[in-house]
């Protein structure tokens, strides 16, 4: 017999995994309900939603100092992701956009070339924000071709148009869960770590689940692609290696950084093969032939063309205010005017580039030479990707989270991976608008969560469960 009590200890302690799991998934309830009350206006229900949100980062961070194994966090990861499986689009209404590029893209036309408001319907193109209404689809073409298949299967309905592409975003988060492990076994470390920073990061419940965004199939697909050609390297296995860079390549077709990972996978095979430059060269050679083929494959099956090729610096038309490369137009335009604050934001951002070029070539001859492992050489590319771009979102952060989870050794630098995740998942309110002239109600919002919030730490502080057997 099994007998459960509480016992009121000065800290949370590594017996209270089973109270932190139930704590999560109440604040992924909280948060679900809270999104869906918030349509009907009012900060309470704005406030429910930020401590359900609040909730799941505190128990995240506090699994942390605990020891569940692997398969224990698995069972939570799918305990916290139900809510949000019927949760309204959380954080971001990017998946607007996704439906409306769908429609231009049943009607016939190309997304990356014609916007939604030239090739959508009205209903459609008003549910988009209004940034992107009037702008082509930036997504390769492997996305566009799920776009219109998921169009033309809910015939434009936007409710099962969102369970679809949440159902893809899931699939993504499936090949995630199976690649991260993995990668942390070659990288040599610890399995339960690389899940806990990693998989189960609030990053990846807001966004690829909650928000629906479609870099959950981008880093699937990367990331088991990645996996798959480096298990194959020590015996050469060259099926399973170029079916690993098909993976890569079909990532990088529904987003364009999934190409990092050709970079990495290529320098293993030449240091496999002996290393040196001439190796190197023609590892490289036959990466981007690699890439160029399944791009061209997969922009002839699916029908939408070429088109991405001229669509690809979309995002970057909106100037990013968490990029660092804008911070400097920023500041000289309120010094000099909008005119000199743009002309410094792209200078930056040419800058920015430059030094993402040089970065990855130093990156790439370490791990060329053997200093770093090649999960190291991912999340670093990735990282400088992330912060020398000219755009951030939260959800850009898991570009690099995911693969630093995977090899970052216990110290500092994994604690300051944790911070950033958990400030970043926190930084915008969970149903993503535009409060000109709400700033009071977000206000009072956020005070409303965080009182919640404080609350159930200062339980979770003194709250301790202790197993009894009888």
């Amino acid at each position: 017999m099994q007998t459960v009590t509480y016992r009121w200890p000065t800290s949370v302690t590594t017996d209270t995994p089973e109270l932190l799991r139930w704590t999560g998934f109440g604040g992924a309830l909280l948060l679900t309900a809270g999104a869906w009350a918030v349509r009907a206006g009012g900060a309470v229900a704005l406030g429910l939603a930020i401590a359900g949100a609040g909730l799941v980062v505190l128990t995240w961070a506090l699994l942390g100092r605990t020891g569940p194994d692997a398969p224990w966090l698995r069972r939570t990861l799918a305990w916290w992701c139900a809510p949000l499986l019927v949760a309204p689009p959380l954080f971001s209404g990017d998946v607007f956009s996704y439906l409306a590029q769908g429609e231009v893209a049943a009607n016939g036309f190309d997304p990356n070339t014609m916007s939604p408001a030239a090739g959508a319907s009205a209903e459609a193109v008003a549910r988009v924000g209004v940034h992107w209404q009037d702008t082509p689809s930036p997504y390769g073409p492997l996305f566009s071709a799920v776009e219109r298949a998921i169009t033309e299967v809910t015939g434009g309905n936007p409710a099962l148009g969102i369970g679809l592409y949440r159902l893809a975003a899931v699939l993504g988060l499936l090949l995630v869960v199976w690649a991260v492990p993995r990668l942390a076994e070659l990288a040599g470390t610890n399995e339960r770590t690389a899940l806990w920073l990693g998989v189960m990061n609030p990053l990846v419940l807001w966004h690829l689940i909650g928000g629906v965004h479609n870099d959950a199939l981008m880093l699937g697909l990367m990331l088991s692609g990645t996996v798959v050609a480096l298990q194959a390297l020590p015996e050469m296995r060259w099926w399973q290696y170029t079916a690993g860079v098909v993976l890569i390549g079909l990532g990088a077709q529904v987003k364009l950084p999934a190409l990092v990972a050709l970079a990495v996978v290529g320098t293993a095979l030449a240091r496999r093969l002996g290393g040196g430059w001439v190796r190197f060269t023609a590892a490289g050679f036959a990466m981007v032939a690699a890439a160029a083929t399944v791009s061209v494959v997969t922009s002839l099956a699916g029908g939408s063309g070429f088109g991405w090729v001229q669509a690809l610096g979309t995002p970057s038309k909106v100037n990013s205010w968490m990029a660092p490369t804008n911070w400097p137009g920023y500041l000289a335009g309120a010094v000099f005017g909008p005119e000199s604050g743009q002309a410094m934001i792209s200078a930056a951002r040419v800058a920015g580039l430059v030094l993402i070029l040089c970065g990855v070539a130093v990156v790439v001859h370490r791990q060329l030479r053997g200093g770093i492992s090649e999960v190291t050489s991912l999340g670093m590319m990735m990282s400088l990707i992330v912060v020398l771009g000219p755009v951030i979102q939260p959800w850009y952060l898991l570009w690099a989270v995911l693969p630093l989870a995977a090899c970052l050794p216990e110290g500092i630098w994994r604690t300051r991976v944790a911070v950033i995740a958990g400030v970043f998942a926190l930084l915008v309110p969970p149903l993503a608008g535009n409060f000109t002239g709400r700033v009071p109600e977000l206000v009072a919002a956020y005070v409303v969560g965080t009182v919640l919030v404080g609350g159930a730490y200062l339980v979770l502080r003194r709250a301790r469960v202790s197993v009894a057997q009888a």
